[in-house]
C-alpha cells in the first residue's frame, strides 16, 4: 500500500479533494434517506390497504371505497411513485456526482480516496504507539 497522505500534492488541492469527498458523502446520506422515504411510503400504502380491508369488513364500505380510490396506489409526487423518484435521482444526480468525484481523484491523485483524512491520520496519530499504526503495509 502506498502513502495515501500524498505528500506530492499541495495543501489546497488536498483541501479541495476533501471538500468534494465530503460533499459526495453528504449526497450518499441524502440517497439513503431517499431510499428510506421510498420504503416507508411503500409500507404506508400496504398498511393503508390493510386499513381499507378492515373498514370494509367492519361495514364502512363508503369510507373504504373512498380511501381505496383516493389514496391506495396514489402518486406521491406529480406523476410518480417513489421508485421513479429514486431511479431519476440515481440516474441524473447521484451517478453524475460519483463520476465527477472519480474524475477529480483520477486526474489529481491517481484515484486515491480520502487523501485529506490520510493526512489527518498521519498528523494526529502517535507514531510507534499500539493502535496508531500508519496502515497495514506502511511503516513508521
Amino acid at each position: 500500500m502506498s502513502d495515501r497522505s500524498r505528500p506530492d500534492l499541495d495543501d489546497d488541492t488536498v483541501a479541495a479533494l476533501g471538500k468534494l469527498s465530503e460533499s459526495l458523502e453528504t449526497v450518499e446520506q441524502a440517497r439513503g434517506l431517499l431510499y428510506g422515504f421510498h420504503q416507508l411510503t411503500g409500507k404506508a400504502d400496504l398498511l393503508l390497504q390493510d386499513a381499507v380491508a378492515r373498514f370494509r369488513d367492519a361495514g364502512h364500505t363508503e369510507l373504504a371505497d373512498d380511501l381505496e380510490r383516493d389514496l391506495v396506489g396514489r402518486n406521491v409526487i406529480a406523476d410518480r411513485w417513489t421508485f421513479q423518484v429514486v431511479e431519476d435521482f440515481d440516474a441524473s444526480y447521484w451517478s453524475e456526482f460519483r463520476a465527477a468525484d472519480q474524475r477529480a481523484r483520477d486526474e489529481l491523485c491517481d484515484g486515491d480516496r480520502h487523501v485529506l483524512e490520510a493526512r489527518m491520520k498521519q498528523r494526529e496519530r502517535t507514531s510507534g504507539h499500539p493502535r496508531h499504526e500508519a496502515g497495514p503495509a506502511l511503516e513508521d
